[in-house]
């Protein structure tokens, strides 16, 4: 079971991204999986292909591009 978890801008790393397993998951120490890097900024939404947990960008948020 996968459900779309909602990210704000600001949770993004400074590449724009998120690491699975996330606390925002509430993931429990038995149900982890190896630490996975997901591109969230490049298309707005990835999904883990450890746990198919989505994390996508919340409507309206932008993330921001260049320094």
């Amino acid at each position: 079971m996968s459900n779309a978890i909602e990210l704000l801008a600001k949770d993004l790393n400074a590449q724009g991204g998120v690491f699975c397993p996330s606390p925002q998951a509430h993931m429990k120490l038995w149900n982890t999986h190896p630490k996975v890097y997901l591109d969230v900024a490049k298309t707005g939404a990835a999904k883990c292909p450890y746990c198919g947990t989505v994390y996508q960008l919340k409507a309206g948020e932008v993330v921001a591009h260049g320094h």
